[in-house]
């Protein structure tokens, strides 16, 4: 399965992060470890929002469509 993944941080609650994986308790563990250079500053992450996909190809273009402006306005209104 490939998973879609939006979290916040939990000490800075504006900081949003989205993210693409296969395996999504694994992921979140590595960023509450520090383990991703775009998110250690901000640790602790709280899981959002997830979306799974049999498709790779259609979960990375979800991925893209939620870092875009039009994705965010989305993200904001009907995901969180």
């Amino acid at each position: 399965m490939h998973y879609v993944y939006i979290i916040q941080s939990i000490n800075f609650p504006e900081q949003i992060y989205f993210g693409y994986t296969l395996n999504l308790e694994s992921r979140l563990t590595k960023h509450n470890e520090g383990g991703s250079i775009y998110t250690k500053d901000c640790r602790p992450w709280k899981l959002i929002f997830h979306c799974v996909f049999n498709n790779k190809l259609k979960a990375l273009e979800f991925e893209k469509y939620l870092k875009s402006h039009p994705g965010r306005a989305f993200m904001s209104k009907r995901l969180t």
